[in-house]
């Protein structure tokens, strides 16, 4: 599968996906536009087929303890960290979250990437900016 076009400029390739609709887009400009009009999730049956067998490839996220879910003001916080942001410029950083998130079992892929020093200092920037 090629690299997608943002749906909202249609001039860069994709990095990110609505979490909502799953339209593909290229930065933070495109998804606020893109979010002017409410979206919602699509339909099994109005989802593209290859977007199906990725969304049905992966196990649906299961949450024991509601209050380990972060809130939005920690996501916002995660997101204008400059260090965490400078971190994820580490191509080797970004394989193993990468690994992570295309992994069938992640759990055990993130017991596995603890053991890496650059993803544990990762970890560490994360957690002092949403528990300072």
């Amino acid at each position: 599968m090629g690299p997608r076009l943002c749906q909202v400029c249609n001039e860069l390739q994709s990095k990110y996906k609505c979490p909502s609709c799953y339209a593909p887009y290229c930065s933070l400009v495109c998804f606020k536009k893109h979010k002017e009009i409410p979206c919602e999730r699509p339909l099994s049956s109005d989802v593209k087929t290859t977007a199906s067998s990725e969304l049905l490839a992966k196990p649906p996220l299961v949450v024991d303890e509601p209050n380990e879910v972060l809130q939005k003001s920690q996501l916002q916080a995660i997101a204008s960290s400059s260090e965490v942001r400078n971190a994820l410029k580490d191509k080797t950083l970004q394989e193993l979250i990468c690994n992570i998130d295309h992994s069938q079992d992640a759990a055990t892929e993130l017991d596995k990437v603890m053991e890496v020093e650059s993803f544990r200092i990762f970890t560490e920037k994360i957690l002092s900016t949403i528990r300072p």
